[in-house]
This record gives C-alpha cells, sequence and structure tokens, in this order.
C-alpha cells in the first residue's frame, strides 16, 4: 500500500514538474540510399497550449542549422538541398514528423525537432528532440511473385490480371520478366516491368513465370518460378451441359412447366431439371386468385338484378279506331286496380280516356 502510494506522489510530481507538452522522437532511424524516409516527432496536445512554432535543424560543423521553419505565415524550407524532397506533417495536431525523400549518403546527419507552444498564461516553452539519420546501401532481395487484387494462379479465359514482382533493396530497382520455354529452350524475356498484366488473360498464356530484379547494389536476383493457368471457359460449358443419352417419355420431353438447365461459366451450378413442374405454393396460388375471381363476379351480377325495381304495370287499352272498324263493343276488365267503384263492369269504349289512379290505392 505504502509503494502505491509513493508512485501516485511521484507521478504528481512529474505532473507539476513537466506540466508542458512532451516531444517524443526515435533516438535514431536508418533510411535506404535513394529511398524514402519518415522521421517520426510527436506530442501530446494540453488544454491551454497552442504551437505557434515548429523547426527542424540539421548539424552542420558545431552548429546546428534550420533547414525548416513553420510559423503563422506557414511553411518555409530554409536549405536550397532539402527543397522539393523535405515535408512536415502538418494534418494531425501533435504529429510534426518531416518526410525526406531520395536520401543521399551525405543525407546522414543529426537532426533536431523543435517545437514552441504558448502557455495558458502568455508565457513560451520550447521542447526539441535529437535523432540520428543513418542512411545506407542495400542490396536487392529475392523478388516475390504475387496476383493484383489477391486473385490466385489459376483464372478464368477473358479476365483481366496481373503478375507483380517485388523486391527490397536501394533503388531504382529494375525488373524483367521470363517466360519458360518447353523442349529444355531458354527462358523467353517478355517484359521489362514489375507489372506483368493480361488484359484479358487467354488460354495461350498459361505457362511458368518468374521474375528478376536488381538494384543499385548487389547482384540480380531471380524469383520462384510460378505456375498460371488460365482456363478455357467454352469447353468448360461443353463439359458440364453434357446430359446422359436415356429415354424420356413424350410427356416429359413436351412439358411446358419444364426447367431448363442452366451452366454458370464460371461457378458450374445448374438449375432444376425437367419435367420437376410448379412448386406446390405457386398452384395454390394460382387457385386461390381464380376461386377470388368466381366469388367477385357471382357477388357483382347479384347486386346488379335485385337493384332494378319491380313494378309491375297491367295496361289494357283499346284503340278508337279499332273498335270502329269491327263495330262491336269490347268489354275491358281491369284488374289490381284496388279501385271500388259503382259503375257496371262492361263499359262501351268511346274516345275519352280515364288514366287517373284512385287516390291512395297501387295501380
Amino acid at each position: 500500500m505504502g509503494f502505491l502510494l509513493g508512485l501516485l506522489l511521484l507521478g504528481h510530481l512529474a505532473v507539476v514538474a513537466y506540466g508542458h507538452p512532451i516531444l517524443e522522437a526515435p533516438e535514431s532511424v536508418t533510411g535506404i540510399w535513394k529511398g524514402d524516409i519518415n522521421i517520426p516527432c510527436t506530442y501530446g496536445p494540453l488544454k491551454g497550449y497552442t504551437e505557434v512554432l515548429v523547426k527542424w535543424l540539421a548539424q552542420h560543423g558545431s552548429d546546428p542549422v534550420t533547414i525548416f521553419l513553420r510559423d503563422s505565415s506557414g511553411d518555409h524550407i530554409q536549405q536550397a538541398k532539402y527543397r522539393g524532397r523535405l515535408r512536415v506533417n502538418h494534418e494531425i495536431l501533435g504529429d510534426v514528423s518531416f518526410q525526406l525523400n531520395t536520401l543521399e549518403m551525405d543525407d546522414r546527419n543529426h537532426y533536431t525537432c523543435e517545437v514552441t507552444w504558448q502557455t495558458p498564461n502568455g508565457n513560451q516553452v520550447v521542447r526539441d528532440k535529437i535523432i540520428d539519420l543513418r542512411v545506407q546501401k542495400v542490396s536487392v532481395s529475392k523478388p516475390t511473385v504475387t496476383t493484383g487484387s489477391g486473385y490466385g494462379f489459376t483464372v478464368p479465359q477473358g479476365m483481366r490480371i496481373s503478375l507483380q514482382c517485388q523486391a527490397r533493396g536501394s533503388p531504382p530497382i529494375s525488373y524483367v520478366w521470363y517466360k519458360e520455354q518447353t523442349n529444355n529452350q531458354e527462358p523467353t524475356k517478355i517484359a521489362t516491368l514489375s507489372t506483368l498484366l493480361f488484359k484479358p488473360a487467354l488460354v495461350a498464356d498459361s505457362g511458368y513465370y518468374f521474375c528478376t530484379a536488381k538494384g543499385r547494389v548487389g547482384s540480380e536476383q531471380r524469383s520462384n518460378t510460378v505456375k498460371f493457368v488460365v482456363k478455357d471457359s467454352s469447353k468448360l460449358l461443353e463439359t458440364k451441359t453434357e446430359a446422359p443419352t436415356t429415354m424420356q417419355s413424350p410427356m416429359e420431353v413436351n412439358s411446358s412447366w419444364g426447367w431448363t438447365t442452366e451452366v454458370d461459366d464460371y461457378l458450374g451450378e445448374t438449375s432444376p431439371g425437367p419435367g420437376k413442374g410448379l412448386p406446390i405454393f405457386a398452384i395454390v396460388l394460382i387457385i386461390s386468385l381464380c376461386c377470388m375471381v368466381v366469388f367477385t363476379m357471382a357477388y357483382i351480377m347479384l347486386c346488379r338484378k335485385t337493384s332494378q325495381p319491380e313494378n309491375v304495370y297491367e295496361v289494357a287499352s283499346v284503340h278508337a279506331r279499332e273498335a270502329n272498324d269491327s263495330g262491336e263493343t269490347m268489354r275491358v276488365d281491369i284488374f289490381a286496380s284496388g279501385c271500388s267503384t259503382e259503375e257496371p263492369a262492361s263499359w262501351t269504349l268511346s274516345n275519352d280516356y280515364f288514366d287517373e289512379p284512385c287516390l291512395g290505392q297501387e295501380y
């Protein structure tokens, strides 16, 4: 318990004594001749502390010389030797690392990262770190062969794919691609680039390939031989679509509900064979739709029939002209009138008409 209290006390004292931002950087870094190097230098931002000045210095003789300066007016490269090769990070707050491209042997030096902050009370605090940069010549390593986008070395015909040759060493590194021949013939030189592109890949491109790499230092290095195979998709399709010669009944051959076999050029998947008919759920759905249509039509016809008025009229009329021609007295019986009258049942027809209904009665 006392040990923990002692650690807490030491931590509190460290915060009081070193309450300002602290720079973090390695003591030394090693770069490859003619390559690029990133020299890290970072700090943890603190509330109330504002970055006002960033410097990178290089040791020349006994005194350091400023090679880079960042202030309120922007970034400034002070030495012509570093112009176009030096860049200091400004995208992330607290990261002031700088990158140096195309390293030369005379770039070996002691570099100082220096940052100035303004404190909450208006004062300024300066912190710096010294990093030793070493530059060495590196022989080219044995190259490795990979395919673009992580594909394997067996691909279908017509695919766009590339073979990539990669090696480490002092740049520039030159690459050469070879394709081995049959009958113990010498390999054929086919390209002088790090990437061998097939657009598209053909069956004739199948074979054994390897690449070589040569840098500024050391001898030429050769990669392992890889077997590159391009499959003929048309032959694959013919093989998978061949069906056994078996007798089929006319019902199976002429079935309109049969499904045809489809072959995927690459996956080789097939759909259900002929003669299996529709699924059960499809048949149930069709029957349900037919029943709904029949019930709907019957309901519509019933509604139209009941909506018409049922008015029955019994009319008996005799034209006077017909009566005169026949010379007979016709008797007209009126039914369903519901009227009580004292007039005799037989009337002599004349030109007078009695069309008015009895009040309160149906006619």
